[in-house]
């Protein structure tokens, strides 16, 4: 396997070309199909590696796999993030390698590491993108996950798994029995093959039935970049620890808001409510949201809750370091037809506009208020504690 100079000149000149128009034009050429498809392949996935995983873009000698491998691969973000998890770890074993990028960057953490996927042809695309990336502690076997679970005589002190969220008709599916591999049925094997292992599902998955299906979770991360939930990560451990929640929002600049709570932290927190929007409004990152710290993230600050199901919160203070979005508010007031009127007819009609726990839909207000989408004004049409239905006009902080 390899890429020829001329290629990777045509690839990097063509990368911003619409690849239909392209194929079609190669099409007419003397080029063989498998050359023209792998042209297009790579075209491909340099642009997903662009958003994505911007080492390896910037490596010119990176092949790219077709296109459902490059759409479930991590980005380069949430790779290093998980690289933690195996700081000092002797051994790391991935048993679904697919395209390497996880691999990739937690075998850099990890003194020895084995790749093993079952695809003979991402097999030899990953040994030949990781001598390229000068990776030289890592071990290739071309084997099912399962299959080389089953066979293993020895232990490791981490196992990582991405399984694959597609069915045999390459539909996506979100269930865990339906992922291959399938946790339930080699979680056992898990357990007692490694001191740890790390599962990335989609944040799709719903945490209750994870908590239901997958036996001695310790850790469940819920990391999100730019408050976009991207990944949920459950950590497996050889005891039945208490269990943590981590909320991790990977920011644009680099850096992290993380929350941490405990399941019984968040039963027995005592919070209160209330029917008058403070000064400040605040809505908790997505990770927190998507991992359920409701009344956590209340008592931690000392803010106030507006409804058990509309999870926004307000303070007469400002905080600084709050995880998520934090606003000043202007005013709050019934959506009658009057005051409608009055907010319809605001100089730059723009408004950032949120429903939560709310009856109608954000293209409903619209069309009622006639307001377009952006500007420095926000507005949360939301439930008070009493039943009240309000909209709170605010702006950012």
């Amino acid at each position: 396997m390899i890429i020829s100079e001329a290629d990777k000149e045509f690839i990097r000149n063509n990368e911003s070309v619409d690849i239909f128009k392209l194929a079609l034009q190669l099409n007419k050429s003397d080029y063989s199909k498998e050359y023209i498809d792998f042209i297009i392949n790579q075209i491909s996935g340099r642009n997903v590696s662009k958003k994505k995983i911007e080492s390896w873009y910037n490596n010119d000698d990176i092949i790219y796999p077709p296109h459902l491998s490059m759409e479930q691969s991590s980005s380069e973000t949430t790779a290093k993030y998980k690289t933690h998890f195996i700081e000092d770890s002797n051994s790391l074993l991935d048993l679904t390698g697919g395209l390497g990028v996880d691999f990739y960057f937690l075998a850099s953490s990890a003194k020895q590491a084995t790749y093993v996927e079952q695809n003979e042809m991402l097999c030899k695309i990953a040994n030949y993108n990781f001598k390229a990336l000068n990776l030289n502690n890592y071990l290739i076997i071309n084997k099912s996950g399962e299959e080389y679970l089953r066979s293993m005589q020895s232990t490791v002190d981490v196992i990582y798994i991405d399984p694959s969220r597609r069915d045999t008709k390459g539909k996506k599916v979100f269930r865990i029995a339906d992922c291959s591999p399938n946790i339930i049925e080699i979680q056992e094997d898990l357990i007692q093959k490694a001191s740890k292992t790390i599962i990335k599902f989609s944040p799709m998955l719903d945490i209750s039935i994870a908590l239901r299906e997958v036996n001695n979770i310790s850790e469940i991360h819920v990391v999100s970049v730019d408050n976009e939930c991207k990944e949920l990560i459950l950590i497996i451990s050889k005891s039945k620890d208490p269990l943590i929640y981590h909320t991790i929002n990977i920011k644009g600049d680099g850096g992290m808001d993380i929350f941490r709570f405990s399941h019984t932290q968040e039963q027995e927190s005592i919070i209160q409510y209330t029917n008058i929007i403070c000064k400040y409004l605040y809505e908790p990152n997505a990770s927190i949201l998507k991992a359920g710290a409701f009344k956590s993230i209340a008592e931690h600050f000392n803010i106030l809750k507006l409804n058990p199901n509309s999870h926004l919160y307000t303070s007469d203070t400002l905080i600084e370091n709050f995880p998520g979005r934090c606003f000043e508010v202007k005013k709050y007031f019934n959506p009658s037809k009057k005051n409608i009127k009055e907010l319809s007819n605001t100089n730059s009609k723009k408004a950032n506009i949120s429903v939560r726990n709310y009856p109608l839909s954000v293209s409903e207000i619209r069309k009622s208020t006639k307001l377009k989408d952006g500007g420095e004004t926000y507005i949360f049409a939301t439930t008070l504690n009493s039943g009240q239905k309000i909209w709170i006009e605010c702006r950012k902080v």
